[in-house]
């Protein structure tokens, strides 16, 4: 009874914590003092400040951690000084770095794992390397240590674990056949070839066009990043250029994308709301495709729906397909963000020790990781959680599976790829090729474009 009383409140919890891990840098406002800046010598000798973002989801995990730490250091504080989005932080750096001035930074900022390769190489003496901390680094998920490892050094923390879920609905793909562990180690061809079957056995008066097998938002197309990351493969070479047009898996993928779209096996949406609340919470999906941070939007069409929508129990997790099939099982990665040092911090032995007790697997990494799924849905990266009660709870949504461990295994078989500052900007120009190929011009010479138009925006050192 007290697991599945666990697995309620985790359902809550993490109900309110949508959307938050994808890294998202939409948002209204800010209630961070990012303009006055931090004064870390009125600090205390236990104290530090950290800029953050989101109140429901990063800030959770945040004072779960000083909690954490102070059973270790009972007169410990936390500073959280919290900031409307993502790029609030990106700007204080960016404006710090311009003045060649970096005092008035916190000792800590939590940092955007796509974009912190960029920072460390515009401003090199913003950020200091960790490399002499105690954290467990081999416990920690290889390729979202892979973002904060730059030039073989240490930089940062995990805070959020990114991994890609493949969840299906298992009434619906009865309904055409099959079951969730048929869709285990399939390709991507045969996976077009179920998803059709899907949507011509779930028309009803209620779907007259039936179900999709996916969707996905086509203005900020995921789907090519995490596909190909499931190759090991990457829109990327090793010095983060894009290579859009010699590498072959891109433009299968890309084709394959085209293809799904066409045969109505894939929804590309408008925009993220439609994505969300048309097609996941909209009940038009029999699968989905993404970081773990989309599970409480698949879980907000529960009861809300018409007619009292209720999909409790038949959903289940499984892998992603891959190019190859025959039993290869794909894993990827998507979101998430990581805890970096300052130039400022002048207690930086505390903060390394702070960071490496919670976040990096220490002695209070059980407590810190527990308390942050509970009271913000933040799922991490350490791997020994796996073994908490917290983690190993059933999730009746995923008809009592214990998701949350098998997520953090999904993130250790995750591989590390090629990365770029301009990963954002490569995801919207490839997003723009397929939108062409779909209305009928050639991909190779839409491929060609886009990788143009990144490497233009290169040469111009213009990103966003």
């Amino acid at each position: 009874m007290k697991k599945k009383v666990l697995s309620v409140l985790l359902v809550g919890v993490l109900a309110v914590g949508a959307l938050a891990g994808c890294g998202s840098k939409k948002s209204s406002s800010s209630s961070g003092s990012k303009d006055k800046g931090v004064d870390t010598s009125k600090e205390g000798e236990h104290e530090l400040s950290v800029y953050a973002w989101d109140k429901n989801f990063n800030i959770p995990a945040l004072k779960a951690a000083e909690k954490a730490y102070q059973t270790k250091d009972p007169d410990f504080k936390l500073n959280i000084i919290e900031q409307g989005q993502s790029s609030d932080v990106e700007n204080a750096i960016t404006k710090a770095g311009t003045a060649n001035d970096f005092s008035k930074l916190p000792d800590i900022v939590l940092f955007q794992d796509h974009y912190i390769h960029k920072y460390v190489s515009d401003y090199p003496d913003a950020f200091q390397t960790v490399d002499d901390s105690t954290a467990d680094w081999a416990n920690l998920s290889a390729e979202k240590i892979s973002y904060s490892t730059i030039d073989g050094k240490h930089y940062g923390f995990p805070v959020d674990n990114g991994a890609v879920i493949t969840a299906y609905r298992t009434d619906l793909l009865e309904k055409a056949g099959y079951t969730v562990d048929q869709m285990k180690g399939i390709s991507w061809d045969e996976f077009i070839e179920i998803g059709k079957k899907v949507k011509e056995a779930t028309k009803d008066d209620t779907h007259p066009d039936g179900y999709y097998l996916l969707s996905m938002d086509g203005s900020g197309n995921d789907l090519v990043y995490m596909m190909l990351q499931a190759e090991g493969s990457s829109q990327f070479d090793e010095k983060g250029n894009p290579v859009l047009t010699s590498n072959e898996k891109v433009y299968q993928i890309c084709d394959l994308i085209v293809k799904m779209q066409q045969a109505g096996v894939l929804d590309l949406a408008q925009d993220w709301n439609e994505y969300t609340n048309k097609t996941i919470v909209g009940d038009q999906v029999a699968g989905v495709i993404n970081g773990n941070w989309i599970i409480p939007t698949m879980k907000q069409v529960n009861g809300s729906g018409e007619g009292g929508i209720d999909n409790t129990g038949k959903w289940a997790l499984t892998t992603m397909p891959t190019l190859e099939g025959n039993g290869k099982e794909g894993y990827a990665s998507n979101g998430g963000s990581s805890l970096y040092l300052t130039a400022a911090c002048k207690k930086a032995d505390l903060a390394k020790d702070f960071l490496s007790y919670t976040f990096g697997g220490g002695e209070g990494a059980k407590t810190t990781y527990d308390e942050a799924l509970k009271n913000g849905g933040v799922i991490g990266t350490w791997a020994n959680a796996t073994s908490s009660e917290v983690y190993s709870a059933p999730d009746a949504f995923f008809g009592g599976a214990p998701i949350y461990s098998t997520i953090v295994e999904m993130g250790t078989k995750v591989p590390t790829v090629n990365q770029s500052d301009y990963h954002y900007a490569t995801r919207e120009q490839v997003g723009n090729a397929i939108q062409a190929a779909i209305n009928g011009d050639d991909l190779k010479s839409a491929l060609k474009d886009a990788e143009d138009q990144v490497k233009t925006q290169i040469e111009n050192g213009s990103n966003k």
